[in-house]
Formats: C-alpha cells, sequence, structure tokens
C-alpha cells in the first residue's frame, strides 16, 4: 500500500486568492469585469470567469467604456496605470503586495540613480512589470552565468551604483547561485530579497517532501512561472510529474511507488488538487495519509479572515532582511514587522531576534485590506507581557538587571522586559552630585518601587539593592568574623583619624596610629582612597557595629629592627631631625630616634645646641644606653670626641717610650 503526501503549502497563494476573490465578486454583483491579461494562470478558473461574463484584454486601448478593469496580481508598469487614469474607466489594482513592494523598491532607487538588475524572465508579466517601474534603467537576466557576464563585462563601464531585486517567484535554488557571483563588500551594491515568502515556503516544503518521496505530482498551468519552478525543484530530489488537472492521470503510467508527494503552484485551485488527491486514493494500490490531509475548503476560508488594528495574532517568521521581517499570518495579509517594532535596542539586528520559522506573537498596528498587508509589532506584546512581570517583580521584591541606556533629567532610564524604568538619581546608589555618566551602558541591579499603571512606566531603585547586599554582608560577617581575621579590602574614604576599609559590604576603620610604625600628620601620607590592604580585625563591638582594624605588622616594627641589629657601644651613622633647648635628636634608623644629651654633643661646654647641630646634619655617634622598656635610645658624639684623645695620648706615650728605648741602647 503506497502512501499520498500533500505538502503542507501546495495551492493559492494569497496574493492569487486576493485577485481571483476580487474578479468573483465584481462578477456577483453584475460588474462588467475586463482582465488584463488571464487573471492566474490556471485554464479552468480562467474559462469559469469567462463563462461568468469576465473579458481578457491584452491592452487598455481594448477597454469598453463601462468595463471595470482589474489588474492582475503579476502588476504592471507606471504607463498601465496613466493610460487607464487618461481612459477613464473604474480600475482595481489586485497586484500582489509582494510584487507591489518590488515596484516601489525599483522606483525609489532609479530616482536615486541606481541601475537596476533584475533576476527573472524577460518575457513574464510580473518582470514586465518591474521593467515599467525602472524607466527603461535596467537588465534582467536569468541565472547565475548571465549575472556573471554582467560583472565581468559591463559592470566597470556602467559608472552607476547597482540594486538587485528577483521576481517573487525565481528560484530560491538559483538565487543563491546568483548571490555567490556578486562581487563581495562593494558599496555601490544592494542587495534587496523579493522572493515571496510564499513561494519561498512553497518550494521549501515542495522539496522537503520529494526527498522523502518516491515520485512527485506537481499540478498547475503549463504557463505557470512557479508551478514550472516547484517541478524543477522537485525534479532534482526524485521522479516528477507536471501536470494540469486530475484528468491528465488517466494519460500517465506511474511507476509503482510506497511514497507519493503532491504539490501545487500559486495559480491552483484547492479543488484540482482535491480531486487529484481523489483519484491517487481511489487507486486500490494507494492510500491517502488522512492524518496529513488538508482541509483546503478550511484553509481558503481562513485565509480571508480579517484581522483588526490592536488585535492580537500568531505568525510564522518567513523572511528576515536588514530593516524588517516579514510573517505567515495564515489570512489573505502578509504582515510586516518593522526593526522599531521588532525591539527597542538600537544595537540588534532582526535576525538576533528571531529565526525564519519562528512562531511569534503580535499585535496588529495598521491593516490595508487593499494592499493586503499588516503592519504588526511584536515589541508591544513583549511590552506587555513585561509589564506583568514587572507588576510581579515589584510585589515580590524580585531584584532585576539592565543595562542604563540613557542619561535624563535627575536620573537614569533603562528597558527591561519592554518596559521603561526610571531611576532617580537619589536611588542610583551613587553619592549626591555624582556624575550620572558614569552608569551609561553599565549593567546593573534594581528593585522595583513604584509602577504607574495607565503609562506602564516603573521607578526603581539600586540603592536599595545595594542596601539589602549590605544588610546580607552584614549578617554574615558578623556571624562569623572574630579578631585576628585577615581580610583584603578597598580603601573607601580617608578622615583625619584614620581610613574606613570595605571589608566586602561592612566597613571598618584602620585608626591613623595603625597606619605607620612612624608618625604621620594624615592617613593620606600612607594611603589613597581606592587602594587595596591587607588588613586584620583588632577589636570588634557587634552593640555599636564598630570594627577597628589593624595594618601595622610586628615584622615591620622599627624598634624590633633595631634591637635585632643594634647594641650599646655600637658606633653609627645618624641624621638630625630636631633639636632641644637640652639636645638633640637623630634618627638612627627610620621610625627609631636617639636622643643626643647637650652634654655629648661635644668635648666642650655647649651653651645652644643650634651653634653646632642643625636639622638634617649627617654625625657619627656612639650608643650609649638602650632603655628597652621605656624605647628609649642614648647616643654621643662627645664619647667618640673622647676615644680619639685618648688613642692620641695613647701614641704619645708610646712615642715617648720607644725614644727612651733607643736612648738607653745609645
Amino acid at each position: 500500500m503506497s502512501k499520498v503526501t500533500v505538502a503542507k503549502s501546495a495551492g493559492f497563494c494569497f496574493g492569487v486568492d486576493r485577485a481571483v476573490k476580487m474578479v468573483y465578486g465584481e462578477l456577483e454583483n453584475n460588474t462588467k469585469v475586463a482582465t488584463l491579461g488571464p487573471i492566474i494562470h490556471n485554464q479552468d478558473v480562467v474559462n469559469d470567469m469567462q463563462a461568468k461574463g469576465a473579458r481578457i484584454i491584452e491592452s487598455v486601448d481594448e477597454l469598453l467604456a463601462n468595463e471595470t478593469v482589474v489588474i492582475r496580481s503579476h502588476g504592471v508598469g507606471i504607463r498601465v496605470y496613466e493610460q487607464i487614469e487618461a481612459k477613464g474607466n473604474r480600475m482595481l489594482d489586485a497586484t500582489c503586495p509582494f510584487v507591489s513592494r518590488i515596484h516601489k523598491i525599483v522606483a525609489e532607487k532609479t530616482r536615486e540613480g541606481y541601475f537596476i538588475l533584475i533576476a527573472g524572465d524577460e518575457k513574464h508579466p510580473e518582470v514586465q512589470g518591474i521593467v515599467g517601474h525602472c524607466d527603461e534603467n535596467c537588465f534582467v537576466f536569468k541565472d547565475n552565468f548571465e549575472l556573471k557576464d554582467f560583472f565581468e563585462k559591463k559592470y566597470k563601464n556602467l559608472q552607476k551604483k547597482v540594486a538587485i531585486v528577483s521576481q517573487t517567484t525565481y528560484n530560491i535554488v538559483v538565487w543563491g547561485e546568483c548571490l555567490n557571483v556578486i562581487p563581495k563588500d562593494d558599496p555601490d551594491i544592494v542587495i534587496f530579497d523579493t522572493i515571496c515568502n510564499a513561494t519561498d515556503t512553497r518550494q521549501s516544503d515542495a522539496r522537503e517532501l520529494a526527498m522523502n518521496s518516491d515520485i512527485m505530482l506537481v499540478v498547475g498551468g503549463r504557463h505557470s512561472s512557479n508551478t514550472v519552478k516547484l517541478f524543477e525543484v522537485c525534479s532534482r530530489c526524485c521522479k516528477t510529474y507536471h501536470i494540469e488537472n486530475s484528468d491528465e492521470l488517466r494519460t500517465l503510467k506511474l511507476p509503482e511507488a510506497e511514497r507519493i508527494g503532491i504539490t501545487a503552484g500559486a495559480s491552483t485551485p484547492a479543488y484540482i488538487i482535491k480531486e487529484v488527491q481523489t483519484k491517487m486514493a481511489e487507486n486500490e494500490n494507494l492510500t491517502t495519509n488522512l492524518d496529513e490531509e488538508i482541509d483546503f475548503a478550511e484553509a481558503i476560508d481562513q485565509s480571508f479572515k480579517k484581522i483588526h488594528t490592536g488585535e492580537k495574532v500568531k505568525g510564522i517568521v518567513v523572511r528576515i532582511d536588514n530593516t524588517e521581517i516579514s510573517v505567515d499570518l495564515g489570512t489573505k495579509h502578509t504582515g510586516y514587522v518593522k526593526l522599531e517594532d521588532l525591539t527597542d535596542d538600537p544595537s540588534k539586528k532582526p535576525e538576533d531576534i528571531v529565526s525564519v520559522g519562528d512562531e511569534v506573537e503580535l499585535i496588529v498596528i495598521k491593516v490595508n485590506d487593499a494592499e493586503g498587508t499588516a503592519q504588526l509589532s511584536k515589541r508591544k506584546v513583549d511590552e506587555q507581557a513585561g509589564y506583568e512581570k514587572i507588576m510581579q517583580a515589584k510585589e515580590e521584591g524580585t531584584v532585576l538587571e539592565g543595562i542604563v541606556q540613557h542619561v535624563v533629567n535627575k536620573g537614569v532610564t533603562l528597558n527591561v522586559l519592554g518596559v521603561r524604568v526610571f531611576i532617580p538619581a537619589s536611588q542610583t546608589g551613587l553619592p549626591r552630585g555624582a556624575e550620572l555618566d558614569q552608569l551609561l551602558k553599565k549593567k546593573v541591579e534594581f528593585t522595583i518601587i513604584e509602577v504607574t499603571e495607565g503609562r506602564k512606566r516603573a521607578v526603581g531603585s539600586i540603592k536599595a539593592v545595594q542596601n539589602a547586599k549590605k544588610e546580607e554582608a552584614k549578617a554574615k560577617f558578623w556571624e562569623s568574623a572574630n579578631e585576628g581575621d585577615v581580610f583584603t579590602g578597598k580603601v573607601k574614604s580617608l578622615t583625619s583619624f584614620g581610613a574606613f576599609v570595605d571589608l566586602g559590604g561592612i566597613d571598618g576603620m584602620v585608626h591613623i596610629s595603625e597606619l605607620s610604625w612612624k608618625r604621620i600628620k594624615h592617613p593620606s601620607e600612607v594611603v589613597s582612597v581606592g587602594d587595596t590592604l591587607e588588613v586584620y580585625i583588632k577589636e570588634l563591638n557587634k552593640e555599636e557595629n564598630r570594627i577597628s582594624l589593624g595594618f601595622k605588622k610586628a615584622e615591620d616594627n622599627p624598634w624590633e629592627i633595631f634591637k635585632a641589629n643594634y647594641n650599646v657601644g655600637d658606633v653609627v651613622k645618624a641624621t638630625i631631625v630636631s633639636t632641644t633647648s637640652f639636645g638633640a635628636f637623630a634618627r638612627i634608623i627610620d621610625g627609631v630616634d636617639g636622643l643626643i644629651h647637650i652634654s655629648q654633643i661635644a668635648d666642650k661646654k655647649v651653651e645652644n645646641v643650634k651653634d653646632i647641630l642643625t636639622v638634617g646634619d649627617e654625625v657619627d655617634v656612639k650608643i650609649i644606653d638602650i632603655d628597652t622598656e621605656s624605647k628609649r635610645i642614648s647616643i654621643s658624639m662627645r664619647a667618640l670626641l673622647e676615644n680619639a684623645e685618648e688613642a692620641e695620648a695613647e701614641d704619645v706615650e708610646a712615642e715617648a717610650e720607644e725614644a727612651a728605648v733607643e736612648e738607653d741602647a745609645e
């Protein structure tokens, strides 16, 4: 038993649906209708319209005075519109919105001085219509070979910027090959992806089905461009047959196959597809896949469902470019979402937010039934959902994250979950008068403290989060801290009596006396705000939340260094650091001074210390006493002078004795 599967996107696209519906609507109202060319590439439908009174004309000149002319979905050039206006007949424009978009692109780029390249069949009415909006400033190429030849032989001499578009039904595989021959990174070349999303989807679905089938049946008119391209796409994957209707099945000798696929062009009505499917199912060797059978009548009814401004809808992303995305709403409308309606983040592109095939919720901003388009917004849906989450965050006190986007009067703003959040300067956590620019483009944590329901605005507080973290840090600190614990912290502020150090959410103070072993007048002589210090807890006072820190290390104590290296009787160099009425203090090592009493300055009576010593003088002294308990050192210059006199006297005495010995010897 064989399995028959119909492609999901087989049959009428909304553009053809819309055109056919327009004609039948006029005929039902007994309007005399003339279509400028066959309204659809399907002879069965065309014959039915003619039977109901519609005429097919090839030029505006053939119009009768009382006829309403219908422009088919392929569209026409600007001169045809001018001819109809001059003729004075009523006109219905059924041009497919995708085709209308191409008309606008090429007309705009032509006015800007661009040369237009069009991928497609130059004899196809859609392409002829596009050419009619280019003011003959264009070139039509059928494939990548013709495009490559253009760039190799004509582009250099063109001396114009180039805009490239494609026929809506252009083969997506060939389009990919064309993109590969276009010069890369050329600022004078702009490319527009104008293949209809329905065409893209139909060809993709057909290819996927063909890859999983033994044979494919492609149903549609012989002259239908998109049907021919479907045949080409499927033929690359399996044995494929092109038929116009179910009657042609009788002439085919289909091989035995376990898997049979059916797809159809955009001009193929649902009833013809259904007839083909039914006849295949009636064959005793075939069974339909009932689970995948499509209710085409229901699908067509759905495609004409009206949508309204403000309505929430769902759509499938079918195309993405740099400025907007297109979505399939399952109705006759093509949905567009501009970048500004997709996100409020200026750094993001559409491809950063959605991918082709994604189902997205949208709100209808504007509907244009005449053109079959709907302008939609994802941002409004996100804002609505985000607002509900913001409300919940306020109730639950949830901490949120966001990047500051703007500095405004008296605060900063950011966008979170699609909702604008204002943080007043007083709630930024910065000191009063601080520059708010330092928060710009920074990620911050905040809570919601106020919500304005009518305007869907919120007020946040960074300060509240910081305060909560401090309280948490404090509680954790007091639970585990002990005297002697060592911490690494940053100097937060300086006062005349010490330095406050951030231990990670809680501050401790290093008294000025604990910053250095030597005397200093201000903490800034040792540390600066922002310095990282290794400190230890000297004292904890939980009742008053006071933490006293130590910074000086015992091994750096100058007194201990002195005791380990100097003894009474040592002769050292010392620098005079101050003078008094009773003597002078001289620095032996950094942090340790000794006193030269006035009586120890010279070997004679000294009336005024300053007559002999000046601050900064470097002198040789002898350590004559060390009082370890009182940390006092006595040093003497006189002792060195006495030692010198004694040595000189001893030398004189020795010389005298030597002379006496020599005299006795004589």
